[in-house]
C-alpha cells in the first residue's frame, strides 16, 4: 500500500498544536515553557500554508482575467 506523504504531513500541523495544548494544560508550571515553541510552529504552518494558496488563487484570477480582456 502507498501512503500519501502530503496526507500524513497535512496532520503534522494539527497534532503539534494539540500537544502543545495538552502540555500547556496538564503540565507543571515551570514546564509549560517548553511546549509553547511547538504550538507555535504548528499556527505558522497552518497560516503560512493558507496565505500562499489566497495568493495563488489571486495570481490565476489575474491571469484568467488577462486573457479575457485580450479577446
Amino acid at each position: 500500500m502507498n501512503i500519501n506523504k502530503r496526507l500524513i504531513l497535512s496532520f503534522v500541523a494539527p497534532f503539534m498544536i494539540l500537544i502543545s495544548a495538552t502540555g500547556l494544560i496538564f503540565s507543571g508550571n515551570s514546564k509549560k515553557i517548553f511546549y509553547l515553541p511547538m504550538g507555535l510552529m504548528g499556527i505558522v504552518i497552518i497560516l503560512e500554508r493558507v496565505i500562499s494558496r489566497q495568493l495563488h488563487r489571486k495570481n490565476i484570477l489575474k491571469k484568467i482575467k488577462s486573457y479575457q480582456k485580450v479577446k
